[in-house]
């Protein structure tokens, strides 16, 4: 109920030109908690299962989709504006493993919620997602979020032409990718790096971010610098 009511108070007390955002876990990255008990480095317990007993990782990954998918939609009936979904530890699978054990149940909660509410926009997140940019994109999600590891200007392109061959309309959004470790550098250096970004994503259908979540260390100047810099960027012509 907590979850009902922030978000109907958030809306409530934003501008309207600040979006609601509504976020929730995807069924491996939950499973992986739930098999390993603890966060990992080599997720060994749940690959176990994959590889020993795969009907049984199938059905808690049904169970939890179809939970998740209910939680989401729960989320924009309170007045968020736009669902992300985290696949956080899906970077530790192989692609063919991605396209059995977490490809299929992202899109169960991405279908769900375009069945219902086709105008809200999704995102997806995977930590060390490089090797699956175009799995991410053919899911069919909206925007798909890079890390840090990957080169903004070829993330866009291999986006683009991954929609394009699943049949999907339009190049698709981006978000990301500044590694948080920048924030740790001076003034020039978050600047530089960001109008980096910037200038190679584009002036359409890019929403700025760090590569990850920001780290508890980062000086609260830098990060405000950060979004400062963001905020004053334009596009040559804009």
């Amino acid at each position: 109920p907590f979850v009902a009511e922030a978000l109907r108070t958030l809306r409530e007390e934003v501008t309207p030109e600040t979006a609601v955002l509504g976020f929730v876990g995807c069924p491996y990255t939950l499973a992986t908690y739930l098999v390993e008990g603890k966060t990992s480095k080599e997720y060994l317990e749940i690959k176990k299962m994959a590889f020993t007993e795969p009907k049984l990782l199938h059905t808690i990954l049904k169970n939890l989709a179809d939970s998740i998918a209910e939680y989401a939609l729960f989320q924009i009936e309170n007045g968020a504006q736009l669902i992300q979904i985290f696949d956080s530890w899906a970077g530790h699978l192989s692609p063919r493993d991605y396209d059995e054990f977490a490809a299929p149940y992202q899109k169960v909660i991405l279908d769900k919620v375009k069945e219902k509410y086709p105008n809200v926009p999704t995102v997806v997140y995977i930590k060390h997602s490089g090797a699956l940019i175009e799995r991410m994109a053919a899911t069919g999600v909206d925007v798909v979020s890079l890390d840090w590891t990957v080169d903004m200007a070829e993330g866009r392109e291999r986006i683009a032409a991954s929609r394009a061959k699943a049949g999907l309309e339009g190049p698709g959004g981006v978000q990301g990718n500044l590694d948080p470790a920048i924030l740790f550098g001076d003034f020039a250096t978050i600047k530089e790096r960001a109008e980096e970004i910037l200038k190679k994503a584009g002036p359409t259908g890019h929403v700025m971010n760090l590569g990850h979540g920001i780290e508890a260390a980062t000086s609260e100047e830098n990060a405000a610098y950060f979004i400062e810099t963001v905020r004053n960027f334009r596009h040559e012509g804009q």
